[in-house]
This record gives structure tokens, sequence and C-alpha cells, in this order.
């Protein structure tokens, strides 16, 4: 071993240092990634082989990025942290280091593996590509010595684990093709036996046909199962942190009650289960979200199965994949997933029901979702004006109103109302204050366009804007041929109503983006309904939103592989992750019960948000642990108003428990001002300097009238273990409360 290793040292020194040359200089920087986007480079291609290339080239490109998405985390992940080798510009001196160092491990390399692992499957499916991408791949290898970043052992165990494992890789599909294919893909097996050499069957590919209906179905399942699974394994990583809402949410689920003064009960409890199956964590938190798309996505793929087809049910599946708004609620446990589950189940349900032969069972269902749709967000009331739209514009379906089973649904609807309306009774119909100030129906109405075409923009965005327009478009062609497309009428009723009120609204107040989320599964029902029967070339659309849709994707799950793809991280409190603490939030409760603990160790916190109250009490372990007891550590600042939840809490009254007592107060900062063009600098790898830095903030005079004496203790700086700056706290000593 000493043998090798001093080996391996001389040969980093050869390559690293007497190779050292101008031109090498700017061209291994560029073959290790610097300046050249491989990343978007692959994530463009890769949908566009998926749909316009032949079989052969497909499947090469599939398992290509399969060997990516596999290996390098499972097998060099795991590899690196065992051997924990420091990467050459930490242990030595006098490195020739181009590239910047990081901390992670050095044995073996990732990009040696990767590009070994691509140019071993494209062998394996093309012979003649060896004369290209082996060349390639040991070029990369080789810049990563040059540019000080790992040893020659490092890219040799790299190049040899990553050919191994595609090896592996494609064997193992053939493998599991052979095995899972003729038992449940019958007809695609006997047309692709062999994926490697797809050719051979000398049939011609009937992929597609009517025939095959039930394969696109399976598919469909196999798809909607392994998202599950996945998005269970991203949740488990921890790579992103409880929102603001989440934690505050999360406060709520140890305060079971009717209701809550702006939302209704039904978060709570999804959380109380959630924690109470797998603890106060992140996974415990949203166990339920990628649970409930599963539930969502299966159900809109049998609904369009039985009245579309399977195939174009299995394109709206990747559609909803595709959609940022869709994608985040597949993670994020906010109210907005399960109003969304129930606002499609009353639509499938709903369509049943008002067929000739619809049972008073389907009406119950109705009923039910409805009403669970409710006790999750109030957003579920606004059906109810679906529905009246559709029995208005739709004379066949007024029949049912002669009959019980519209009448039961409006029944069991109401029944579910109640828990909210007993909770607002007793507290002052606080929710009714609640709702109208979010909607801003407390401010008087001045006509504007500004929110309008925020709205517009926002919602482009979060539906992914090729799908936006194309809903729209089927909207359009929906309403012309209403009379004869009854299908197309009721996902229009049950989408329009909803997504063009907020519209309109966005003439008076701010629409979210997230308002219109129920709507968003049956406008791309009908979306997809359009283009089943349209004359328009609807692949290259479809191909484009797609594409678009899953590199946004993936940014959104690691906003880190932005910094990648530019060889430049984002500035902290530019990162998408750095609004509502969803990054950065473990780390700034950690600081603030060290701060704490630091100024008094009986001391209690008080911050100065009711999200950031719960970020606090969940990132903490004493301030989790406090929380659980019903006596809590961390508290939100006091209100003469009811508005937010503490208020109705009495264990959260800190003026009642904690007289005399000291504190530290917590007021979350702006982030630092960047200078002008900071964007530009940022794409060109330039160093970011900061703009004038602002003043420290004073204390809120209610805090300093409720304790004797409030010091200002400064202002602290959350930075991740990469140096980029996410939060800014300023901490107060507040002693003795009044």
């Amino acid at each position: 071993m000493h043998w090798l290793q001093s080996l391996d040292l001389a040969l980093f020194h050869f390559i690293n240092g007497a190779l050292s040359n101008p031109f090498f200089d700017w061209l291994m920087p560029v073959l290790s990634g610097r300046g050249v986007p491989w990343l978007l480079a692959v994530l463009l291609a890769v949908p566009w082989i998926l749909f316009f290339a032949k079989p052969r080239l497909k499947i090469c490109a599939l398992l290509m990025v399969l060997v990516i998405a596999l290996g390098d985390p499972l097998v060099v992940g795991t590899v690196k942290n065992l051997i924990a080798r420091p990467r050459p510009c930490l242990a030595l001196s006098n490195v020739n280091d181009l590239l910047g160092c990081t901390t992670s491990g050095s044995m073996p390399s990732a990009h040696a593996a990767n590009w070994f692992a691509m140019a071993m499957v494209m062998f394996l499916f093309y012979r003649r590509s060896a004369w290209i991408m082996f060349p390639l791949a040991a070029a990369v290898a080789f810049s990563r010595v040059y540019c000080g970043v790992h040893y020659p052992g490092d890219v040799t165990v790299g190049a040899i684990l990553g050919a191994g494992y595609a090896i592996a890789l494609v064997v193992s599909a053939q493998i599991l093709w052979d095995f899972i294919g003729k038992k449940f893909f019958p007809s695609w097996h006997a047309q692709l036996p062999s994926l490697v050499n797809p050719a051979t069957s000398g049939a011609k590919s009937e992929i597609g046909n009517r025939k095959s209906e039930s394969e696109w179905l399976r598919l469909g399942y196999v798809l909607i199962f392994l998202a599950l699974i996945g998005r269970w394994v991203f949740l488990a990583s921890g790579m992103i942190g409880l929102t603001e809402d989440e934690a505050y949410q999360w406060l709520w689920s140890k305060h079971l009650a009717l209701s809550y003064c702006s939302k209704p009960p039904g978060i709570a409890f999804i959380q109380w289960a959630g924690t109470s199956l797998f603890g106060d964590t992140n996974f415990g938190v949203r166990f339920f979200s990628p649970l409930f798309a599963a539930i969502l996505s299966l159900m809109v793929l049998r609904f369009m199965t039985r009245e579309i087809g399977a195939r174009a049910a299995f394109c709206l599946l990747l559609v909803t994949f595709a959609a940022p708004l869709l994608v985040a609620g597949s993670i994020l446990m906010t109210i907005d997933p399960p109003l969304v589950l129930c606002w499609m189940w009353a639509v499938v349900a709903g369509w049943r029901a008002v067929q000739a032969d619809g049972k008073i069972r389907d009406w119950l269902i109705v009923g039910l979702a409805l009403g669970l749709g409710f006790l999750c967000k109030y957003t579920a009331m606004l059906q109810l004006g679906c529905w009246i739209i559709f029995f208005a514009l739709q004379p066949n379906a007024r029949r049912h109103l002669k009959k019980i089973g519209p009448w039961l649904a409006l029944g069991i609807f109401a029944v579910c109302t109640w828990p909210v309306i007993l909770w607002n009774a007793q507290h002052g119909w606080t929710t009714v204050n609640q709702v109208a100030g979010d909607a801003g129906m407390h401010s008087v109405w001045h006509p504007t366009l500004n929110y309008f075409f925020e709205f517009t923009g926002a919602e482009a965005g979060a539906l992914n804007p090729i799908f936006f327009i194309a809903a729209l478009w089927a909207m359009v062609a929906a309403w012309r041929r209403r009379r004869e497309k009854p299908l197309w009428l009721f996902l229009l009723c049950m989408s329009a109503p909803l997504f063009g009120g907020y519209w309109l609204f966005s003439f008076h107040s701010r629409s979210l983006p997230n308002w219109i989320a129920a709507a968003v599964p049956p406008m791309f029902c009908l979306m997809v309904a359009f283009w089943s029967e349209s004359k328009i070339r609807v692949k290259p659309w479809l191909a484009a939103g797609l594409l678009l849709g899953f590199v946004v994707a993936v940014f959104m799950h690691s906003s880190d592989l932005i910094g990648r793809l530019v060889g430049n991280k984002l500035p902290g409190d530019k990162d998408p992750t750095h609004a509502h603490f969803a990054r950065g939030g473990r780390e700034t409760a950690l600081l603030v019960e060290a701060e704490r603990a630091k100024f008094d160790t009986n001391a209690f916190i008080i911050g100065d948000h009711y999200g950031r109250t719960g970020i606090y009490s969940f990132y903490s372990p004493p301030a989790r642990a406090a929380a659980q007891t019903g006596q809590p550590l961390v508290y939100c600042i006091d209100a003469d108003t009811a508005e937010n939840q503490f208020y109705f809490w009495d264990s959260y009254n800190y003026r009642a428990h904690r007289h005399g007592e000291n504190a530290i107060f917590v007021l979350r900062l702006d982030p630092y001002p960047l200078e002008r063009g900071w964007l530009w600098k940022w794409l060109r790898r330039e160093p970011i300097q900061f703009g004038e830095i602002p003043p420290p903030r004073p204390v809120p005079e209610r805090i300093a009238n409720e304790f004797e004496t409030v010091t200002n203790l400064g202002v602290r700086e959350i930075t991740l273990s990469d140096g980029r700056i996410f939060q800014r706290v300023q901490i107060f000593g507040c002693y003795h409360l009044k």
C-alpha cells in the first residue's frame, strides 16, 4: 500500500505540476465541466430522444440516465463515505487548483465513474462508440487530476467502478425485462425481446396501438409506484427542510381541535397521523404528501383510461410530473395536496353520478369528497359553484336534481362543515376575518392590472408555460363544443370557474399561484382529452413541455444543481430554498438554541413570526421536546388580536406563565443586498460583492414594553457547509418579563 500511495502521489505531482501549461489550464477545467453545461445538455437531450429516436437509442439513453442516477449516489457516494480520503487540494501544499476545492471525499472520482459508466452503456449498444466515448471519458478523468481535485488512483478506481456497475445495470435490466415483460407486458416483450439489440425480433413495433392498451395502463402503475418510493426516499434524505407553514401546522398537530383560526382541521390531523407513525421528523410530517400524489395519479390514470384510452392517460401522467405546482405538492405537506386529491375524487365520482345509470353510491362519494376537501381547505366549497354551473349548462344532467342523490351529497357536505362552524361559534367567527383579510376584502377596491399580469405569469410558470397555454386552448375548444362533448363540458365546469374566478380576482388583490391548485388536474384532463381528438401535431409540444418540466423538477429537488450547471453556486439569499426556511431552518434553530443557552439556560425564546416560531420549535431538540409536553420553550410575539393560532392557546401566552423570567427575542433580517448586475457576474463565475449593509433593526416596541431591560446581542449569520450565508437573525436579550 505504501508503494502504491507513493506511486499515486508521484503521478499526481507529474500530471498536476510537470505537465502544467496554459493550453491545458484552459482545456482541463472545460473537460471537468466548468463552462460546459453537461447536466443541462443531458436533461435537454434525453426527453427528446425518448420521444423521437429509434427504440435502441431510447433504451440506451434511459439506461445512461439510470446508471448516473443510481450509481453516483448509491455506489460512488457510499464508497467515498467509507474511505473518506481527503482531496489533494486539501491534503497537499503547492497544488495547482483550477476548480476550487470541496470537502467531499476524493476516492473514487464521481466524474470518472459517471463518464466511464456512460461510455460502457453506449459501447454495449453501439460498439463503434468506443472510439469516441472511452477517450472522452479518459480525458475527463485526466482533467480531474490535472485540476488538482483527485489523485490518479481516484480516477482509476472510479473508472473501474463505473464500467463495472454499468455492465451490471444492463445485464440486470435485461433479466428484469425478461421476467416482468413476459408476465405483465407480453405483447411488448414479444416485439422487443432484447434491450441491447431491439431489431433482433424482426417484427414491426406496435407499441402504442390499441392492442397494447393494458400494457400502457400497467406501465402507468409502475411509474406511479416508482415515483412514490423515490419521493419517500428523497424526503428521508432530508435535503429540503420544513417550510414555515409546515412547521407551524406541526404545532397544530400537538393541539388537535375542531378547527383553527385560518384553516380547517384536516392538515393538523394528517400531520398527527404522519408523526405518530414516523416520529417528529421531516419524513413524518411529509409522509402523506407523496402518498396523496400517488393516489391522485392512480385515480387520474384509471379515469382517463376508461374515458379516452390508456396511452393518452399515460401521457397525462407524464404531464403531472412536469408541472412545477404538482411537483411541489407531491413533496410539501401543505393544505393543497389533500384538497387537490378530494377535489379530483369528487370529479371522478361526479362524472359517474351524472351518467344515465348513475348510482346513489356515486353521489354519496361526491358528498364525502367535497366534505373532506372542505375540512382540508375552504376552497373546496367553491366546487359547489362548479356543480351549479354544470347543471345550468347541461340539460341532461338536470334530471338528477329530481332524484335524491345530489341532495344526499349536499347533506353529507353540510355535516362535514359542522366542526368548523362549531369552533368558530366558540371563537368569535375569527376564520371569517382571517380569510377575508387574506383575500384583501377589507381593503378598498382600486382596479389594477399589476396583479393580473403577475398572476398570469406566476401561473404560467407554476403549470409549465407550454401546458398552461395548451390548457387554456383546450378550455376554449371545450366551450365551443360543449353540446357535443359532455365530458369536455364537465371537466371545463370543474376547473374553469375556480381558475377564472381567481384570475378575475387578481384585478382586485394579489392571487397566489397555489390558490388554483384544485383546478389543475381537471384542466390537464381536459387538455389531454382535447389532444386525443385534435389534428394538431401534439408530440413535439408534449415533448417540449415534458423536457422543460423535467428540468425544472430536477432543480426543484436540488437547487444546488443550478450552481453545478453554471459552475458557481447561487448566493444563499437568492437560492430558491432560502424563502420560508426550506434550507437553513435547522441551522438557524440550532444557533438560536445555542444563543439561548449562552444567555440564560432557563430563558425562553420569542419568535417574530408564527412560521419561524414553528421552525425553532421543530428543529431545536429542547424546544421540540417541550412542545410535545404542552409547556413550550418557543413562543410567538404576542398580539392583541387573533393574528394566528397562538392567540387561542393559553400555554403559548408567555405573559401568563413566564412572569419575571428572561428571554431572547429573535428577529429575522432581510438578506444582504447584492451589487447591481450580480446575476451577470454570477453567470460569468466572477466574485459578487455585497451592497451597502443595512443597519440592525431596533427591537419592536411591544417587546421593549414587556420586559424591564432589552439588550441588543448582535446579528448572527447562518452559513451552510459550503460557506454561503442563508439566513440572518438579530438576537435581543430580554430581562425580567413584567
